[in-house]
């Protein structure tokens, strides 16, 4: 009884170094460093050897935490893994792995092992052990961490075929990281334990391969049948994070029994089979956005708490005497990478330019990283201690080098989307207003808000003088083709019409016979003109009728209607147009997007169809899109082309993407 409860007052006073830890890391972004980072950081000083918050007995007690956050960790970068958004890249994604694979792991090994003598912990140590050392660290240097990969491709809105290459190697190499990792794994202990190496040993690798990955199928599919009950999201999050860590439990449990049963250890890894039946479960299965949504709502918490007592694990005192070796395994590491990104890169067909730099976006190492160092520091005590402390060393360098290094790559390849780059005069959207009065310029000021470069345009030359708060005023004679010209009414993506109908409509037929402007806006005041301008491919708005349908829709469906007219905090309701090549085809149902997003119509060739699941994408197709104003960006960035400049261009050139905003309140300012 005692134990227990000491081990709940070790987990209550850890939780609140959790907490501040959290606050704490929050500043670390101001001076360029990843919040990650600053978690180690805090976990470090929090820890047993500086200001002893969480002391030594405490890193031991709550292992069982550790193993619940790998679990999920392993959940969150198997869900990343989705094989459709991939398709695109396979072929540069393939060579790069491949290569990263055999000549990061490889040369790391060699590297190793040929320098053993020369390192303190391995010096003394026999060969069978500097071997079995060596593949562990070369299998631990592939690492990479999708987390942080996606930390940095958020922040610089990043797109494009590069990108794209290196979130799929990431992914795909976690993965097969783990399996060589099982592989290793069992080949270092039978290296350490001299068990003779015979063809037995090679049949129980591969039982213990086979048996991760059918577990890791069967785990999949409780897990589709537990997303499909009927209970709320937060009790399947708690019984996902309680299957993840029965995986662990699992896992000592075989290992235990087979010993006794078979006279050897059946060793399965349980990251291997959470990542694999997180695979299924995207891949294979009917809930799969809501599996992501469950991800998204724990995922940020477990990074809190695993960085944080990862970093009051690092034995101080040991990285204090081996930092020289950390540094060394560091350089290893960079040079091998650099020269299997290199040759990856040019066996997938990309250019030198890019090949030069190519191991830049792979730097960056966390959770897979250190949860596979954990598990080698607790299998082997003697040589264990020294292992983690140099290996978490050399993560916490690739975690405050990475990040920099990706978001270079990311500028010199042209695929940042950062706002200061959509500032070029193709990325603005246009809109030319025609009628000067109190409406107009309220609308174009809230266009303005938006983003957009809005031209007012009036006949009456005396108001045109006058200054409106920003808000641009051009006088013309008359609305003749000549005059609508020099207004560059062809590059607007917007017209909208507020004069009398009779002049409306004749720019209208001017709009539609020479400009071909996909969006003209009219505000019609008979109805007479209704279907002459619905013959012209006009959006019409009826003062008449407009303020009564709001009303109506209002009080028959207030949520959805609030969402439409931007009332919602934070939600807004936009057009997308479909332009990644890569996406052609692809089912709304298959399409990795943010949870809070819903696809309301799709527009194809001026017809509307009523999105469903099984609505296949087509280039050029107009997604009305709902949701947050955050997840609406990483839709429009998903839906960007991907054909953009790849090397050292100080602009983007090429057709605009749309990115039209709707909203009912616009409308409603036009009537009066």
């Amino acid at each position: 009884m005692n134990n227990y409860l000491e081990i709940f007052v070790l987990i209550m006073g850890f939780l609140i170094v959790a907490v501040a830890a959290n606050r704490i890391s929050r500043y670390f972004p101001k001076v360029k460093l990843p919040i990650i980072t600053g978690l180690l950081f805090i976990g470090i000083l929090s820890g047993p050897f500086i200001l002893n918050f969480v002391p030594l007995k405490a890193i031991t007690q709550l292992h069982f935490i550790n193993e619940i956050c790998l679990a999920f960790i392993a959940f969150a970068a198997g869900a990343e893994l989705y094989l459709k958004e991939l398709k695109g890249r396979m072929k540069s994604i393939k060579w790069m792995t491949f290569s990263q694979l055999f000549f990061t792991f490889g040369l790391s090994v060699f590297a190793i092992f040929f320098l053993s003598r020369r390192l303190p912990f391995m010096a003394q140590l026999e060969w069978q052990v500097k071997l079995a050392i060596a593949l562990l660290v070369g299998t631990i240097f592939i690492t990479r961490s999708p987390a942080s990969a996606i930390a940095v491709i958020n922040e610089m809105r990043a797109k494009g075929p590069y990108t794209q290459t290196a979130i799929g190697v990431t992914v795909i190499k976690d993965v097969l990281v783990i399996i060589l990792f099982t592989i290793c794994f069992a080949i270092s202990g039978a290296l350490i334990s001299k068990v003779p190496f015979d063809i037995w040993l090679v049949v129980i690798l591969i039982g213990e391969l086979c048996l991760s990955i059918l577990i890791g199928f069967l785990l999949g599919q409780t897990i589709n049948w537990l997303l499909a009950r009927g209970i709320p999201t937060m009790q399947k999050a708690i019984l996902l994070v309680v299957m993840g860590y029965g995986i662990y439990l699992l896992a000592h449990f075989v290992g235990a029994e087979s010993q006794n049963l078979l006279g050897f250890e059946l060793y399965i890894e349980p990251l291997l089979i959470c990542i694999i039946g997180s695979f299924v479960v995207v891949n294979f299965g009917s809930y799969r956005r809501e599996f992501i949504k469950i991800i998204e709502l724990v995922v940020p918490t477990i990074y809190i708490i695993f960085y944080t007592l990862t970093g009051a694990s690092v034995s101080l005192d040991i990285l204090a005497q081996t930092w020289a070796v950390a540094l060394l395994f560091f350089a290893i590491r960079l040079i091998s990478m650099a020269i299997g990104a290199f040759i990856g890169g040019t066996l997938g067909g990309d250019p030198f330019r890019i090949n030069r730099f190519s191991w830049m976006p792979y730097v960056t190492q966390a959770g897979v990283a250190i949860g596979l160092v954990s598990v080698v520091a607790v299998k082997y005590p003697d040589w264990g201690p020294q292992f983690g402390a140099i290996l978490i060393g050399v993560i916490v360098l690739n975690e405050i080098c990475g990040p920099p290094l990706f978001k270079w790559f990311i500028l010199m390849v042209g695929e940042s989307h950062k706002k200061k780059e959509l500032l070029h005069e193709n990325k603005i959207q246009k809109a030319i207003i025609f009628g000067l009065e109190g409406q107009s310029l309220a609308l174009a000021r809230q266009l303005m808000e938006h983003g957009w470069v809005v031209k007012l345009v009036t006949r009456n030359e005396e108001r045109a003088k006058l200054e409106y708060h920003g808000v641009d005023v051009t006088h013309v004679k008359e609305l003749s083709l000549i005059e609508l010209k020099r207004l560059e009414v062809d590059k607007a993506d917007a017209i909208v019409l507020l004069n009398q109908d009779e002049e409306n409509l004749k720019f209208c037929e001017l709009a539609y016979e020479h400009f071909g402007t996909r969006d003209v806006v009219v505000r019609v005041n008979e109805r007479s003109y209704v279907s002459k301008f619905h013959e012209l491919g006009a959006l019409i708005v009826e003062p008449s009728t407009v303020m009564v349908s709001l009303m109506d829709h209002l009080v028959r469906s207030p949520i959805a209607t609030s969402l439409l007219l931007g009332m919602e905090k934070d939600q807004d309701t936009v057009d997308i147009e479909m332009q990644n090549k890569e996406l052609h085809g692809i089912t709304l149902r298959d399409l990795q997007i943010p949870t809070d997003v819903i696809i309301l119509a799709t527009k194809r060739n001026n017809n509307t169809l009523i999105s469903t699941g099984y609505t296949r994408l087509r280039l050029g197709d107009v997604l009305t899109v709902v949701g947050s104003v955050e997840s609406l960006e990483k839709v429009r960035l998903k839906m960007e082309d991907t054909d953009l400049p790849s090397y050292n261009k100080a602009r983007f050139k090429g057709k605009s993407i749309s990115f039209k905003r709707k909203s009912i309140k616009t409308d409603l300012d036009l009537p009066g």
